[in-house]
């Protein structure tokens, strides 16, 4: 089945669905853009809020556990500029529209699924993704000219990487909420630039082909906030060791996904 084959809002058909097939774990990965959660409220509620709500109640009706993505936009992520990273012990204050979705779907799960994971992450990069990180290297080594952001800090994430310690952690059958991303914090410009590096490119190629720009350059409908970088605590109390850092996964994704000749 395909995504397209399911409207995860559609509670009597999530319903006879999960009945059907009866899965013993639902990975929720639907995603709304930033934006257009901002520039539509009840969207960003139906496919964050309803959509996780409807999954987690089908979930537990079958006895299935449920994983449930979320992100670091429910960090206020403007009093922390150089400081400290956030855990998921921290109080969630998001600053927009998705955010604030993002965070009642946390809430919506966990209440309707007792066998859930809540994985937080941010700035995802890898294969099949179309973000800014994840097409800056074909788009440097096409010698496209890119903008890049200096004023806003993250951590990032190489999707394999992910997909390996929640496997580390669902082997573990400890349910709860997790910060899961690569050690570190980068802004998008430092991403560019390590890249560009990583690619072999020239200082004076990293010149003309990245354009720095500070956020309040760039006209974007939904506010960011600007330090959310996150620890993986609750993957520190489980004894698992730290992601890589973000600089190696991002030179294993250029090697596995951009070989040079």
């Amino acid at each position: 089945m395909f995504h397209r084959d399911l409207d995860i809002t559609d509670e009597p058909r999530v319903r006879e669905i999960v009945l059907s097939i009866k899965p013993g774990m639902i990975i929720n990965c639907a995603v709304t853009g930033v934006d257009e959660c901002e520039r539509d409220p009840e969207l960003a509620r139906r496919m964050n809020v309803l959509g996780p709500r409807v999954l987690a109640q089908a979930a537990s009706s079958v006895g299935a556990e449920i994983v449930h993505f979320s992100s670091n936009y429910v960090f206020r992520g403007d009093d922390r500029s150089g400081g400290d990273f956030y855990s998921p012990d921290d109080i969630a204050e998001p600053i927009n529209e998705y955010g604030r979705s993002k965070l009642e779907g946390e809430q919506a799960v966990a209440a309707e699924c007792p066998r859930s994971w809540i994985i937080r992450t941010s700035w995802v990069f890898g294969e099949g993704k179309q973000s800014f990180l994840a097409t800056l290297p074909a788009r440097l080594r096409a010698a496209e000219q890119v903008i890049a952001i200096t004023d806003i800090f993250a951590s990032a994430t190489y999707v394999r990487d992910l997909v390996n310690r929640l496997d580390e952690i669902i082997a573990l059958r400890s349910y709860g909420l997790y910060h899961l991303n690569n050690t570190g914090v980068c802004s998008f410009a430092e991403f560019a630039n390590a890249t560009a590096r990583i690619l072999g490119l020239s200082e004076a190629e990293r010149d003309s082909l990245i354009e720095y720009q500070s956020s309040s350059d760039v006209i974007r409908v939904a506010p960011r906030p600007r330090w959310t970088p996150m620890r993986c605590s609750t993957s520190e109390r489980l004894g698992l060791s730290p992601m890589r850092r973000w600089q190696e996964a991002l030179g294993a994704y250029i090697a596995d996904s951009f070989p040079f000749d």
